[in-house]
């Protein structure tokens, strides 16, 4: 049986508690399910691989435990294989091949999420009228958002194969409809 976004959250919020955890996973699964639907993909799949992409960060913090060690949990709860590797293909340093849609765009939308979601947080509109050429200024700043991989941006949107404005406006037109849900004015 095919896993359902209802079942994910459960999920995420049995292992997650942080709320800014928790909004990162809810702005992954927007941007994620924006592109399953530009690809004409099962965008309920990309919502459940979406939101547990990180779904151990926080009894897993480290690169030498995050995400391989929450695998062997989502095998035992049951999540089919596409899932575990579609969680396992985010984390660069696991050097597993990207080699479906799926997989590219979890690691595209991954860290351009939650950099969006830094710009927003900053400007009193939030996401209105937050502009790529504003958002590729701010990555040019290491210091704002400094959490955040600059090279996984990039790398992500090339290997997704669309062009960074794209893609970053793809993103913010995601998060837009769930503002209130991320902290942000909506």
């Amino acid at each position: 049986m095919a896993p359902t976004r209802e079942q994910a959250w459960k999920t995420l919020t049995t292992y997650t508690k942080s709320e800014s955890l928790l909004r990162h996973a809810l702005a992954v699964e927007a941007s994620t399910a924006a592109y399953a639907r530009k690809l004409g993909e099962d965008e309920e799949l990309w919502r459940v691989v979406a939101l547990l992409h990180d779904f151990d960060y926080e009894m897993h913090p480290t690169l030498d435990k995050h995400p391989q060690d929450g695998a062997p949990i989502l095998r035992e709860l049951g999540y089919p294989e596409v899932v575990v590797e579609g969680v396992l293909s985010h984390a660069e340093h696991l050097g597993l091949p990207r080699d479906t849609p799926l997989k590219k765009t979890l690691f595209a939308c991954d860290e351009l999420s939650g950099f969006v979601h830094a710009c927003a947080l900053v400007r009193p509109t939030g996401l209105e009228g937050l502009e790529p050429k504003s958002v590729k200024k701010k990555l040019k700043q290491p210091s704002f958002a400094s959490g955040v991989h600059r090279e996984d941006v990039y790398k992500g949107a090339e290997e997704l194969g669309v062009e960074l404005d794209d893609h970053i406006r793809t993103v913010v037109e995601a998060l837009t409809p769930i503002a209130s849900e991320l902290g942000l004015p909506s």
